[in-house]
């Protein structure tokens, strides 16, 4: 079966009353601030000398290497969200900084095709000698994801090119060859990237390549990672993970043994989104057999309910089955993005609803709560219950902050935000030869070529506030097309009808309705409703954070407690499973949202006078609380912040 593609972004026009903000945050504010970082330029924000990097490797300036070892990512991932942006709204200024920026990193490109600038100014002599931490590998695959970004927004060719000798240099350096290395990264991403890169200039060693250091993960003896350390001068890039295992790593195991998501969750979830393109292209069974037992295992057994995954700090991963922890959790905002990504790739190679259930509550929650809405401010750990003095006190939690920062020391995941956002077209339909799917119910204009003619689709929505859904379809040369609309795995779809009223029934089908060509070629207009009630949902009982607490879910929103609403102590609050949920639209609050108020009860603390334990004998007194979306919270200053709320069943 033929993969679905995804509509070109140029073709998408979003209006939408919940997304907007993010949208214009980005095009307005976050791309014109993060570029600024990038050169050291705005006052308060962490030190980043990315693009000053470039101007040493290059010999345009003096000084020493500053940053992470994959410092060049964050401009890369800048060039992508931009690249992204400009396909809905050009932006003159933004793009002739790309443009000279990418005159540099051309200039700071070797003769042979090597682009790194820690490599090129901090280790001339070592290149490719520490795969398992130098991110040579991940840090070219972001350059090559983003030249491939800015050549299908820009058709300019330069970036292309540049990455294109990257990666010839990759394809002579790695390989089963008698000079070659046997090896693969020790943090994946070029795979993906490869795959992408073969996609825009169809040349196979790419994708070849690609395939080449998925199969040799784990599955390769004498391992390189064992090898490189043995050698004189070898030191390890980053210290504190000298005591984690090669499941950090993902070489543990051959990735078609692989059946348990297991490891650093961001190099897991880009490798896994890098074994669906190559299960795909390869039609290799083996490969989507295992991508399907490792998501099946995150989504049922490892990921919050807020879409976010990582439950630990040491090593930024995935522990076991049912450890979800609140208040130390690490749900980096970069693993929430991988694992929409894979998600949409397993979307579109099953057709299953299932999956876009995932990305959609990863994009509304565990995405968005890494950005505040200042689009200047941004969280790396997205904690489901903070208590910003005992994050001040207790070192153990020292990974989670309770207020955003305007820039970090690793800083991957605020580029990452802005790539995520300005792509968010992408995830909104997806199309095959015959068939248009609805996957997002985001308001917008969207042009879809089918046989070669315009297909016109205009949404229009309330959602995720409201479940009415608006569909014009503009259709004039009458082609033949089926439409395939998302059933959200958490509401019924209801009531759907066309413009003169008559209901529609189609065929169910993995969580899509079907409608097939002859019930949609006359029709232009088309209308139903999602169920989309606040409720309050469990966990399963493994989870023994969650064991007799409950949270507030409508739709694909969850929803928090926060401090500024409540008062203090929350953990002290008790609802009963079957109150009464009462929504409410604030115009005033972020632009205007949904609350929730609940009549609740808090546990009583008169009578305790100094002592800290007492027979049981709890009192409890009614009080009044409200929810907003947990995707916003931190917005009104610091304070305590809620998701899971204990509850008398």
């Amino acid at each position: 079966m033929e993969r679905l593609k995804s509509v070109p972004l140029s073709d998408i026009e979003i209006d939408d009353g919940f997304w907007n903000q993010y949208i214009v945050l980005v095009q307005q504010k976050m791309l014109p601030y993060q570029w600024r970082v990038l050169n050291d330029q705005e006052k308060g924000a962490a030190k980043s000398h990315c693009i000053e990097n470039f101007r040493i490797a290059a010999g345009e300036s003096r000084g020493e290497y500053y940053g992470m070892v994959f410092q060049d990512t964050d401009v890369a991932k800048w060039i992508e969200a931009l690249a992204y942006s400009i396909q809905r709204k050009r932006n003159p200024e933004l793009e002739k900084h790309a443009d000279e920026v990418i005159d540099l990193i051309g200039r700071a490109q070797h003769p042979d095709g090597y682009l790194n600038t820690y490599y090129t100014v901090k280790e001339p002599g070592n290149r490719w000698s520490n795969l398992r931490e130098g991110h040579e590998l991940y840090t070219a695959g972001h350059m090559i994801e983003a030249a491939v970004a800015y050549h299908n927004a820009t058709e300019k060719k330069q970036f292309l090119n540049i990455v294109c000798r990257l990666a010839d240099c990759i394809c002579r350096t790695f390989g089963e060859g008698r000079e070659q290395i046997q090896g693969c990264p020790g943090h994946p991403e070029i795979e993906l990237a490869l795959v992408k890169l073969y996609q825009v200039t169809e040349q196979k060693r790419y994708l070849e390549m690609a395939k080449y250091f998925i199969d040799i993960r784990g599955n390769h003896k004498p391992d390189r990672f064992d090898e490189e350390q043995k050698k004189t001068g070898f030191h390890h890039v980053f210290s504190e993970f000298e005591h984690l295992g090669y499941n950090n790593i993902q070489a543990h195991m051959p990735v078609r043994e692989q059946d348990r998501a297991d490891g650093h969750a961001v190099r897991a979830l880009y490798l896994y989104s890098a074994m669906a393109d190559i299960g795909y292209e390869y039609q290799d069974q083996t490969i989507m057999k295992a991508c399907r037992a490792l998501f099946d295992n995150i989504v049922n057994r490892q990921m919050f309910v807020t879409g976010s995954v990582g439950a630990a700090a040491d090593g930024e991963c995935f522990t076991c089955d049912y450890d979800l922890p609140n208040n130390y959790n690490y749900s980096e905002t970069c693993a929430s993005i991988a694992l929409a990504m894979f998600a949409q790739r397993m979307l579109s190679i099953e057709r299953d609803g299932k999956y876009a259930d995932i990305f959609e509550r990863t994009l509304y929650n565990g995405v968005l709560s890494g950005m505040a809405l200042n689009g200047t401010e941004f969280f790396y750990v997205n904690p489901l219950e903070t208590v910003p003095e005992q994050l001040k006190a207790n070192r153990t939690l020292h990974h989670v902050l309770p207020y955003r920062k305007k820039w970090m020391g690793v800083a991957c995941c605020p580029p990452n935000i802005a790539r995520t956002i300005s792509s968010l077209g992408n995830y909104i339909y997806q199309v095959s030869r015959d068939t248009i799917f609805l996957n997002l119910f985001i308001s917008g204009k969207t042009v879809i070529k089918m046989n070669g003619h315009d297909v016109t689709l205009i949404l229009n929505t309330k959602y995720p506030y409201e479940g009415t859904v608006q569909l014009k379809i503009d259709n004039p040369h009458n082609v033949l097309l089926n439409l395939a609309i998302r059933e959200p795995g958490w509401g019924k779809i209801k009531n759907l009808c066309t413009g003169s009223g008559t209901l529609m029934r189609g065929e169910k089908e993995k969580g899509y309705i079907y409608l097939k060509q002859d019930k949609i070629k006359e029709t232009d207009f088309l209308s139903f409703e999602i169920e989309i009630e606040p409720i309050l949902v469990a966990a399963h009982p493994r989870v023994r954070a969650d064991v007799g607490k409950v949270a507030i879910v409508k739709g694909p929103l969850v929803y928090c407690l926060e401090e500024i609403d409540n008062g203090k102590n929350l953990g002290s609050i008790v609802i009963k499973a079957d109150c009464d949920l009462q929504t409410t639209f604030d115009p005033q609050l972020f632009g205007g949202i949904n609350r929730i108020s609940i009549e609740a009860f808090r546990v009583s603390e008169k009578g305790w006078g100094n002592q800290l334990y007492r027979p049981a004998s709890l009192q409890y007194e009614p009080c009044s609380i409200k929810a907003i979306p947990y995707c916003m919270w931190n917005n009104r200053g610091n304070g305590e912040m809620l998701v899971w709320i204990h509850s008398f069943f």
